[in-house]
């Protein structure tokens, strides 16, 4: 076995304890041993997944809207366009981002580069959120496998170039060690989470040459080689989508409690995204499911990009697009909505701790949106996003108002 009994375990020997926003150690992660293969070298590829349910899958990129409104990069899905887009067809045409012209565009230096990027390790920094870290225990076959490609948008990347060196090659291409940049112009959305939603969930359509690919939060970093994460949790059991199940919370009606505790969006804002899911049939977690959780550890995802995948990934993000940044609450909502048709390995979360280093973000982040406790303060304020969570304020084809939500007993500290 490699060293992976917690991502404890530096060259040195030192023990590693993660830190807090505010750079103090925090209590020890609960952390175990993966049951990785020994050798990266000797890890088979196997052969794609074929695609069963879904045969084909394409994309919505013109967004229908008035003359003189700008395009909308997630369009301007209608309720009616949403359920319809859950019904599994053997083609299907979805929303999935990339309006034209709706920004997020890349360099065409990058966007030649990508092309050849079948196995990806990406990560994201937004709004000088965080610094990149160096990937550890990286074996040669994976360094000349996959691309580690760090999308960030030019606020970011001014910060790593102040920080950081940043060396360019001959092809004008931008590198931090073994991480290669890839800038996002013309931020999508207004709020930096849910710009950094776009390489996170919609992996697929920002790489689409990608068979596979590993998503890690810029906070992060990787400590296992990333061909022995493959075949640990997609190859190993036939899976097509891998996600640790979260530390504290199963229900997202525990996690939304917990958000607004946390502050994490407005308050009003996440009660009627979770009034939605109740009134659209989404229970409160308990052991009956099928799966383990509701909710995940969202920072890190590990994909195999068939269609129904891919499909996943387009539906989640149209919920995130739709409804609050919050993107632990839509995920178990599409999976409930999906059912069978997507087999999801969520594996322990303390071999989830195990697989990297948590380190501080730069700064505390915080949005004044956040903080809003009532409608009325949101308007007045001029607090509403003018780009995203335009179903929260888009008049629901039902009555609300008697919806009550299910009653969330607290097992764990909000953070």
């Amino acid at each position: 076995m490699l060293c992976i009994r917690a991502a404890l375990c530096r060259k040195d020997g030192e023990v590693v304890r993660a830190l807090d926003p505010m750079g103090t150690p925090s209590k020890p992660l609960h952390r175990c041993s993966i049951p990785v293969a020994d050798d990266p070298d000797a890890v088979v590829i196997p052969k794609r997944t074929p695609n069963a349910i879904v045969k084909n899958l394409s994309y919505i990129t013109v967004d229908k809207r008035d003359k003189d409104s700008p395009p909308l990069f997630g369009g301007r899905q209608t309720w009616k366009q949403r359920e319809e887009s859950f019904k599994l067809n053997a083609t299907m045409k979805v929303h999935c981002g990339f309006m034209k012209n709706s920004g997020a565009d890349m360099d065409a230096v990058d966007v030649e580069y990508i092309q050849k990027c079948k196995f990806v390790v990406a990560s994201g920094i937004f709004d000088g959120y965080d610094a990149p870290h160096q990937p550890s225990n990286i074996s040669l076959r994976s360094q000349k496998l996959f691309c580690f490609l760090m999308v960030v948008d030019e606020v970011s990347f001014d910060f790593i170039e102040q920080n950081v060196t940043v060396k360019v090659d001959s092809a004008g291409g931008k590198w931090v060690g073994i991480w290669r940049l890839v800038t996002l112009h013309r931020p999508p959305f207004d709020e930096p989470r849910r710009n950094g939603k776009v390489p996170k969930i919609l992996t697929h359509r920002l790489f689409p040459q990608a068979w596979y690919s590993i998503w890690i939060d810029g906070k992060m970093e990787l400590m296992v080689d990333p061909l022995l994460i493959l075949e640990r949790y997609l190859w190993r059991g036939k899976y097509t989508f891998a996600v640790a199940v979260h530390k504290h919370h199963r229900s997202i009606y525990e996690e939304g409690d917990a958000i607004k505790r946390r502050k994490r969006y407005a308050r009003p804002l996440v009660d009627l995204q979770m009034k939605i899911y109740y009134h659209e049939g989404m229970e409160p977690w308990d052991e009956t499911k099928r799966m383990p959780s509701d909710i995940p550890e969202g920072a890190v995802l590990i994909r195999e990009h068939t269609t129904i995948t891919d499909l996943f990934s387009c539906l989640w993000f149209n919920e995130v697009n739709l409804f609050t940044p919050r993107d632990q609450l839509s995920f178990g909502y599409v999976a409930h909505r999906l059912g069978d048709a997507l087999k999801f390995f969520m594996f322990p979360n303390c071999e989830y701790n195990s697989l990297f280093i948590l380190h501080r973000h730069t700064r505390e982040h915080s949005s004044k949106v956040e903080w809003a406790k009532t409608i009325d303060e949101i308007l007045k304020k001029g607090l509403k996003e003018s780009r995203g969570g335009l179903g929260l304020w888009t008049p629901y084809p039902a009555d609300l108002s008697s919806v009550e939500l299910p009653a969330v007993k607290r097992t764990s500290q909000a953070s």
